[in-house]
Parts: structure tokens; sequence; C-alpha cells
């Protein structure tokens, strides 16, 4: 699966079997589900799952928690859009 063939399962609302809970994450955010989105990776441990908590908060326009996230993920915030880093990670994952 591609970046495009996501896109499309998330325009046919259909999300695809056996894709990791980051990518169920991403794939609820794309289809403007923050709240599920959060749910699945709030306590997950790890870097993964923090860049993507970093992720949702920064759409949600929290950005010190959004900072607080990228810093325990061990990265920076973007000077990008969400919608580009949206694509960035779905790459990531996929």
């Amino acid at each position: 699966m591609d970046l495009m063939q996501f896109l499309t399962t998330i325009q046919d609302n259909q999300m695809p079997e056996g894709i990791s809970v980051y990518l169920q994450s991403l794939w609820y955010a794309g289809n403007d589900n923050w709240e599920k989105a959060h749910e699945l990776i709030q306590d997950l441990p790890g870097k993964d799952a923090a860049i993507l908590h970093a992720y949702l908060h920064r759409v949600e326009g929290d950005q010190w928690n959004a900072g607080y996230w990228y810093d325990k993920a061990g990265e920076k915030m973007p000077d990008y859009s969400t919608k580009k880093e949206w694509e960035l990670l779905v790459n990531r994952y996929l």
C-alpha cells in the first residue's frame, strides 16, 4: 500500500484490515476523527506513539502539549503544515 491507496481508503470510509495501530490512528485523523485517533495512541509507550501524540496535539492547536510529546519522541516540532506532516507520518508507517 502507498499513500494514494491509503487516501483512497479514507475517501471510501473503509479502514484497511491488518494495519498497525499507528496507521489506524492516522486513518482516523485523516477522517477528521481526532478523538478516536488520540484514544488509540494516548496510552501507548514508545517514540512511535509519542510522535503521533505530538502530531495530534499540534492539529488540535495545543502547541505546548505538542512540544512535550515531540520532546518525548526525540524530534523537533516541524515548521511545515500538519497536512504535510500527516503524509510523512503515513509514509513512515506504511
